[in-house]
């Protein structure tokens, strides 16, 4: 499909994440790209708003990367998942991913994802979001524990998978699903048939 979108053969396209799921998304709808990690660490050090956050994170990912490949279309994005106004990260260990689930159990989060693209010779630099909210069921602390088993937790926003075993722990999914799994296929479409169009 997007091989139709005008001009895209002109440009060598970067993704500057190495999530093993967002580069299936990608690799799903026919792009074609290299991965190149920004490798910038994502802390909250200035107490940001959760989308603010994420919005910094995916512009400085894109800006690191097209500072070395600035004739490249570069693709960045960062999720985050999060309970009221407090951000969930990455869990550290089984125990992290542990607590992480429990706050999550039975209740209701929103999935934010920030995301965007940088064509740096071009001056081209248009980044936008997408919010999915997720409902949990309630599972005793033995499934919870063995979910966590798993090691599935362990690299994932929010402790889950959405698209592998962690889709047990959902009960209902409002908005985009492609989202929660970390990069929203339908909306970066628009974005990037827009860039391309303009070009």
């Amino acid at each position: 499909m997007l091989a139709l979108l005008k001009n895209i053969d002109q440009f060598k396209i970067i993704l500057a994440s190495q999530s093993p799921r967002r580069l299936e998304l990608l690799k799903m709808i026919g792009l074609d790209f290299e991965v190149k990690p920004s490798n910038i660490i994502e802390k909250n050090h200035n107490s940001l708003q959760p989308l603010d956050y994420a919005l910094m994170n995916a512009k400085e990912k894109a800006r690191v990367v097209s500072e070395k490949y600035p004739n490249s279309v570069v693709i960045s994005a960062d999720t985050i998942v999060v309970l009221g106004n407090q951000i969930l990260e990455k869990p550290e260990n089984d125990n992290h991913a542990f607590e992480i689930l429990k706050q999550l159990n039975g209740k209701t989060h929103e999935v934010i994802t920030a995301f965007g693209v940088i064509l740096k010779s071009k001056e081209i630099s248009k980044f936008d979001s997408e919010r999915t909210k997720v409902k949990f069921r309630k599972l005793p602390h033995d499934k919870i524990k063995a979910y966590v088993k798993t090691s599935e937790p362990l690299d994932k926003a929010g402790g889950y998978g959405a698209q592998g075993l962690g889709s047990l722990l959902i009960e209902k999914v409002d908005g985009c699903f492609y989202n929660v799994v970390g990069f929203p296929l339908g909306k970066f479409y628009l974005m990037l048939e827009e860039i391309l169009n303009e070009l």
